[in-house]
């Protein structure tokens, strides 16, 4: 499931619009390694793994919708942000792609 989530994620970003070249291969290849790093999660961690992953998800469909709404796009942010509390001693390299990602998509469309 989390590589479905993960390719859907590509998908929205390749496809997206409202980003430039090379927006997209950084988040990209933030994607790839998060999805890394949520694997590696999931087998101890599999329901938070599964909250990071779908909060990515909504964040990057919020983020780069062609009528973005800012209340959501903050929302989702702030869900997927809260969805790896807990984890800064033990999966440090997590916690920093999560935030890269979401201060890119936060910026977007600004």
């Amino acid at each position: 499931m989390i590589r479905t989530t993960i390719e859907s994620i590509e998908k929205k970003i390749t496809n997206a619009d409202s980003m430039g070249e090379e927006d997209k291969q950084e988040l990209l290849k933030l994607l790839s390694t998060l999805e890394t790093e949520v694997v590696d999660l999931s087998k101890t961690h599999p329901e938070e793994a599964e909250s990071i992953t779908g909060f990515t998800q909504v964040s990057a469909h919020e983020a780069t919708r062609g009528q973005r709404n800012e209340q959501l796009v903050h929302l989702s942010i702030k869900g997927l942000t809260s969805s790896i509390e807990g984890f800064e001693n033990t999966h440090e390299e997590l916690v920093r792609i999560v935030n890269s990602i979401a201060y890119m998509l936060s910026n977007m469309g600004l």
